[in-house]
């Protein structure tokens, strides 16, 4: 049974609504991708990086499987115990039962969009488990009782002065303080305690190396390494496509990555976990969630190159303007909206519309995935498939009668210009999506049609 969504149109309608707010969102957000592309052009040999990075996860892709089962050697060699999950609800249930196993109750969590995906934290505390979010700007957004809305930025769309509320209704900070400094310096010690004190903490997996049976988790935090260093069962959640075949390799992805989303030369922490400690325990769940399927995609299949660097969101118009909430998916923006369908294209049958096709998506991925490409394709398969809005369908069966008879498309065209030039409140008004953020131009003199006819003519 498919859930009741709103719709991208709708939803970014509710966040148009605080023009300021869409403002300062779009400002901030091109300012990352300038920031990323100051740093890219420090490199002379930035596209032959991302060359090289496209063509490596080509080649994962192209031996998933067995890259799979020599990266699952190497772990159980390193005393990693691996577990398999198909889809979301097996790796929930994974999860679970390693806490029951510890009788664990509350865990902290470091930042995993492969968690948010699964919907792991509904999921643990409906079943009676506390989970706290260590990211500061998850922790912010799980106070707050809302998604990230970015992958790399989870409360991008927060002023500081909400979160000075938020800390002062859940932390007790002083009300009114939105001083940025004072308030990390508070999350910070309010999240010392959780560190010191939970058993199990959960991370998410950047790559994970098949040669060695390794994992890197990426940070700017550093909340990664406390939860997991403390903790005495570590629990890592991947997604089977994060494979890379040599350790070397990590030298093109960790160069590219933090340009990419943040405009830094590398994240302040890159965290290599090959083996638990003495008396640690070390979980590693490899989650399909419809990864296989997007892999039998062909059109689609490049999507799973993804590093979740957020580049593309960074820089998509619609994006910036429309916020990652619009898009009520665990992943937002372009990136999103071409993986999202895979799991279910009913539920995401508009994701694929809410963009420009504009290429600048593309431009920005270090690993050259073809994103503006793969939305057009999705957005014929969603028309075929019969997942297209009725009146989308119908508007676009109608236009395309209108450019296949050259009459009646001539005709048409005298008729709008008659309806603009002498009743144009019949174009201009609310019905009209364009007319509520656009002037609608004035009728022209003549048509091309009527132009060329003249001017061939005069011209013969």
């Amino acid at each position: 049974m498919h859930k009741t969504i709103a719709e991208h149109p709708s939803l970014a309608d509710k966040f148009n609504k605080d023009e300021e707010r869409v403002n300062w969102h779009d400002q901030t957000l091109w300012w990352v991708r300038a920031k990323r592309d100051k740093a890219a052009h420090t490199l002379p040999e930035w596209e032959d990086l991302r060359n090289l990075a496209s063509q490596i996860k080509h080649n994962v892709l192209s031996n998933l499987s067995e890259y799979l089962v020599q990266f699952e050697e190497n772990a159980l060699k390193n005393n990693i115990q691996v577990h398999w999950a198909a889809d979301a609800q097996e790796h929930n249930a994974i999860v679970k039962s390693i806490l029951q196993k510890h009788g664990v109750a509350q865990i902290v969590k470091s930042k995993s969009m492969l968690t948010e995906e699964c919907h792991l934290n509904d999921y643990l505390q409906k079943e009676g488990i506390e989970v706290i979010d260590t990211d500061l700007g998850e922790r912010i957004v799980q106070l707050a009782q809302e998604p990230p809305s970015h992958i790399v930025l989870p409360c991008i769309h927060k002023k500081k002065e909400e979160i000075g509320e938020l800390f002062h209704l859940h932390l007790g900070t002083p009300a009114g303080n939105a001083d940025p400094q004072f308030l990390t310096a508070a999350a910070r010690l309010h999240l010392r305690e959780k560190f010191l004190t939970r058993k199990i903490a959960i991370t998410g997996v950047n790559f994970a190396v098949a040669e060695t049976g390794e994992f890197v988790v990426c940070t700017n935090e550093g909340n990664a390494d406390m939860g997991a260093h403390l903790a005495d069962v570590h629990i890592a959640c991947m997604g089977i496509e994060k494979l890379i075949p040599e350790r070397h390799h990590l030298g093109v992805f960790l160069r590219l990555l933090a340009r990419s989303a943040t405009g830094q030369p590398i994240t302040t922490y890159s965290s290599h976990f090959k083996k638990p400690r003495q008396g640690q325990e070390m979980h590693l769940v490899l989650v399909d969630n419809g990864r296989s399927r997007q892999l039998g995609r062909e059109d689609f299949r490049n999507s799973l190159k993804c590093i979740r660097c957020g580049a593309c969101m960074n820089t998509c118009p619609v994006y910036r303007r429309s916020g990652g909430h619009s898009y009520h998916n665990a992943i937002a923006g372009p990136i999103g909206s071409i993986l999202a369908p895979n799991l279910d294209m009913k539920d995401y049958a508009d994701l694929p519309f809410a963009s420009t096709l504009c290429g600048s998506c593309s431009n920005v991925c270090p690993v050259k995935i073809d994103i503006h490409n793969q939305l057009y394709k999705w957005r014929q398969v969603l028309v075929q498939q019969g997942y297209a809005p009725a009146a989308k369908k119908a508007a676009m069966q109608g236009m395309a009668f209108t450019f296949s008879h050259p009459a009646f498309y001539r005709m048409a065209g005298k008729t709008g210009k008659w309806f603009m030039k002498t009743t144009p409140f019949v174009v201009n008004n609310s019905f009209n999506p364009w007319y509520k953020q656009r002037d609608m131009p004035e009728p022209p003199k003549e048509s091309f049609h009527d132009w060329y006819k003249k001017n061939r003519k005069q011209n013969e």
